[in-house]
């Protein structure tokens, strides 16, 4: 008795996991079609709440390399899949050029 309804209830579970997984299939087909070609589907709007893990300091996003920068410590956090990756592990150096004084003396 016990083992007809285990398989009753994995039956129901079973069914019921297959009907929201269709559901999710179908739902991230559509929102697939209605993203543009091309864009990185990053959304410039959560700018204003972003802010670096380090500094505090408000973000730019650089669009040519998809990464969101912090100016004043020269990080840069990659966007990947629209998905901003916050991580101070995974931000990269941004070196800026300085030009440095000739202290050679003649």
């Amino acid at each position: 008795m016990l083992g007809a309804v285990c398989r009753v209830v994995r039956r129901a579970a079973w069914s019921r996991l297959s009907e929201v997984s269709r559901k999710s299939l179908h739902t991230a087909a559509a929102c697939r079609a209605q993203e543009v070609p091309g864009s990185t589907g990053f959304d410039r709007s959560v700018l204003q709440f972003l802010v670096c893990p380090l500094s505090r300091k408000a973000l730019r996003y650089d669009e040519s390399t998809n990464e969101l920068i912090n100016d004043e410590l020269g990080i840069a956090y990659p966007v990947v899949d629209g998905i901003p990756n916050m991580i101070p592990q995974d931000a990269r150096m941004i070196h800026k050029e300085k030009k440095e004084p000739d202290n050679t003396q003649q």
